[in-house]
């Protein structure tokens, strides 16, 4: 994502979503903490795409940098699904979450399209396993 469009993200809009997703019920979130300092979130629930194989999505899962390589990445993925099937939407071009989503057994699937972030459009794979 370009700096420019992170920077302009609204902290209390997307706070607000946050809530509404918790209070929902849902979607399972799940956060990473060294220390006081929240390093990692992962959230995932029932899938949305109705040509899914699998019936849970992986909705997002984010490390800080600083973080990579402590595990932290790994046990929120465990946390959020486990062992089960479960599929995920991811850049297309994104390749160390990649070789990380392969290590857990999750393949590109076929299914491909352009997901909208504000300005900015991105072509997104679908990792199942």
């Amino acid at each position: 994502m370009p700096a420019d469009f992170l920077a302009s993200l609204d902290e209390q809009r997307r706070a607000s979503g946050w809530r509404q997703i918790l209070a929902d019920g849902i979607t399972d979130v799940f956060v990473a903490i060294d220390g006081t300092t929240t390093i990692g979130w992962a959230s995932a629930g029932p899938g949305r795409d109705h040509d899914a194989a699998r019936a849970r999505e992986l909705e997002g899962i984010y490390v800080l940098a600083s973080a990579y390589g402590t595990g932290a990445g790994q046990r929120l993925l465990d946390a959020a699904v486990g062992n089960t099937g479960a599929y995920l939407w991811m850049a297309d071009d994104n390749p160390r979450a990649e070789a990380f989503y392969r290590r857990n057994g999750f393949e590109r699937d076929g299914a491909v399209k352009q997901e909208s972030f504000g300005p900015v459009s991105l072509p997104v794979v679908r990792l199942s396993r």
